[in-house]
């Protein structure tokens, strides 16, 4: 039985923070103790007692705030929607043949929480039946007219209060959160100088760009379908995205300068992190313009296969891991041979050290070029063109020059080629020894003529290493395809040089995020998206961490034990927050 003193104790020495408050608030008012005695005794600071006491007062004008200690409670459950304004939104999103799921985050994005039990009934009491199966096309189709009819709210800093909302689109690329931060790419864009907006900051500007690249968005200006989903608008630290104007009018401030620094730093990250090897893949692109552009030269492009108004660029990739460590969109044609020397240059002020291997193509650059990358200690390989002359020399060559290799191709199984190995004194504009291997076998009518400047490499590492450029063909294909770099609609060369430098940053954390996972390693930047990001699923912004529920899918499980590695990395952009993934439990 509780004793009358351990009652009396429950009074003199309160536990909860409003019972204390009104203890020391009835001493001072009732009892007339001293502001030092009260504060003293209750363990409060003057200065803090002299601030409750003037709230108090405060709160005790309005009239309505007079019980904020003993609060009555209404019993019974709470009408959500006392003036039916949230049952019109959601007929009329279902009238725009929204999905259930669509609705509840179209209306987490404007601030109504509700469940997706209340929106089934309110669309069942109003007749609603379900909606037929619809591919992700004509959904994203259907968003479209929404968004034009819907006002989407201001994008904002968050605020961390405590609340969850659902997303239908691109939920699984907020996995991509950690790396950012445990690569120090977050620093590596603070350090680039970027400018940022009044409200938002210079990180959370770039981080804009990039999660629409990592979303599989096509263009920043068709349409504003990202403006509703909040989990996209997480990446960069808002409540949502920012519209399409912001887009545009921020771009105009980037110079190449800062695209530059930024290439830098994450070259840095990429050495320190043993993610290039000691040679690089050098290739050229046309970037089509279907603007105004008669200022733009006429470059061919190999996915249209005709010479088009567009912008070249030149990009470097490592064949072994994939990323992207050097890209240029503002190449003339009366410069385009000296890229290479650019390129270097690119290492030399970055105080890295260069690639031991330079790959490339028979019209990337000249001879004379050649020639001074010889003077410089690096190793390059490319193809010698094929004149008439050059061909029936081959042709006269002695069956006892040729000899039969087997070279091991990416599938493990080997393929026999015909080779002639010799070294020719000099080429026009090269006036060294150079060595020519000849390829026959290869599935082409003529052969082919690889030259380097590398005397001891043995022939197949020398093929293998020449055939592995074709990779950087196809970094360019998925630069085309999935991050849409065929689609920009800007003349203007340094937005372009902008929006190449944010699909390379894309692009390569696509790549750390496959090196993660052996198995899919090789996979293309769409497949990864499809199988891992593209998912929903359910955040919740808690005390300490952010918790992602993502929908139950078939390479769930391996997302969620990578990211296992991440449960103690705070996030400085949101909050020190950590991030936790976990399998949600409903469909």
């Amino acid at each position: 039985m509780v004793t009358k003193s351990e009652i009396k104790n429950y009074f003199i020495n309160p536990v909860s923070r409003k019972q204390r408050q009104y203890e020391a608030l009835r001493a001072f008012f009732v009892e007339e103790c001293s502001a030092q005695e009260t504060a003293k005794k209750f363990g409060y600071g003057l200065h803090r007692f002299y601030s409750i006491t003037k709230l108090f007062r405060k709160e005790f004008e309005d009239q309505s705030k007079v019980d904020s200690f003993f609060i009555s409670n209404k019993k019974g459950r709470k009408h959500k929607d006392a003036e039916g304004e949230l049952k019109a939104l959601i007929v009329d999103c279902r009238k725009q043949y929204l999905s259930i799921p669509d609705i509840k985050a179209t209306l987490d994005a404007k601030g109504h929480s509700v469940s997706l039990r209340y929106i089934h009934q309110v669309l069942k009491k109003e007749g609603f039946s379900r909606l037929p199966r619809r591919s992700q096309y004509s959904r994203e189709e259907v968003k479209r007219e929404v968004v034009k009819k819907f006002e989407a709210p201001k994008s904002t800093p968050l605020t961390f209060e405590l609340e969850s909302f659902s997303t239908q689109n691109a939920t699984g690329i907020l996995s991509l959160i950690p790396l950012i931060e445990s690569y120090g790419i977050r620093e590596a864009i603070e350090k680039s100088g970027y400018p940022g907006t009044n409200v938002i900051n210079p990180l959370s500007s770039i981080l804009c760009f990039l999660a629409l690249k990592l979303s599989n968005i096509r263009r920043y200006s068709a349409d504003d379908l990202w403006c509703m989903d909040r989990a996209i608008g997480l990446l960069a630290g808002l409540n949502v995205l920012p519209k399409t104007g912001w887009y545009t009018s921020y771009s105009h401030r980037v110079t190449r300068d800062m695209n530059l620094r930024l290439l830098k730093e994450l070259q840095q990250i990429w050495f320190k992190s043993d993610l290039v090897s000691d040679t690089s893949n050098l290739d050229f692109t046309a970037i089509p313009c279907w603007g105004d552009d008669s200022h733009l030269q006429n470059n061919w492009s190999g996915k249209r296969h005709e010479a088009l108004a567009s912008m070249l660029a030149v990009l470097a990739q490592d064949p072994d891991s994939g990323i992207i460590t050097y890209g240029d969109t503002t190449v003339r044609h009366k410069n385009e041979p000296e890229v290479v020397l650019e390129f270097l240059d690119f290492y030399r002020t970055n105080k890295t050290k260069s690639p031991k291997y330079l790959v490339f193509d028979s019209k990337f650059t000249t001879y004379e070029n050649l020639s001074s990358l010889d003077d410089k200690g690096i190793k390059f390989v490319t193809i010698r063109r094929r004149g008439k002359n050059i061909v029936d020399q081959l042709d006269a060559k002695p069956s006892s020059d040729w000899k039969k290799i087997r070279v091991m191709k990416a599938d493990g199984k080997g393929r026999i080629l015909k080779v002639a190995d010799e070294i020719l004194n000099k080429l026009k504009d090269y006036n060294k020894q150079i060595r020519q291997i000849a390829i026959t076998g290869h599935g082409k009518i003529k052969p082919c003529l690889i030259i380097t400047n590398d005397f001891q490499i043995k022939i197949e590492e020398l093929i293998r290493k020449y055939t592995r450029r074709w990779i950087v063909e196809k970094e360019v294909s998925e630069q085309i395809n999935f991050f849409h770099l065929n689609r920009v609609s800007s003349s203007i060369v340094i937005k372009v040089d902008f929006d190449f430098t944010m699909s390379i940053l894309a692009h390569n954390l696509y790549r750390i995020f496959a090196q993660q996972f052996p198995e899919f390693s090789h996979f293309a930047d769409q497949n990864i998206f499809e199988k891992f990001f593209s998912n929903s699923g359910i955040v919740q912004i808690a005390e300490d961490n952010i918790i992602i529920s993502l929908k139950k899918k078939r390479h769930l499980p391996h997302l969620l034990t990578e990211m296992g590695k991440f449960v103690d990395l705070p996030i400085p952009w949101l909050g020190n927050k950590k991030i936790l993934f976990r399998g949600a439990t409903t469909t």
